[in-house]
């Protein structure tokens, strides 16, 4: 018997990805450049660091001082 594969995702999954996602990728963002930060010694290792932690600032940054709409 031939299982049906659907397109769409459970509401719960899609959900979890909605809320978790972008998070979910910061802190990846965070813990490589950590990473990169600590075993490079220099060159493209302090090039990765930099960028992979500076995009989860310039997020925060981002969205801390957008101004928040109206309720």
């Amino acid at each position: 018997m031939k299982q049906q594969h659907h397109s769409h995702q459970h509401p719960q999954h899609q959900g979890f990805w909605r809320m978790w996602g972008w998070p979910i990728v910061l802190g990846l963002l965070t813990i490589f450049g950590l990473v990169s930060a600590l075993f490079s010694d220099g060159g493209l290792g302090d090039i990765l660091a930099w960028i992979t932690l500076g995009i989860p600032v310039i997020v925060c940054a981002w969205f801390g001082w957008r101004k928040s709409p109206a309720r």
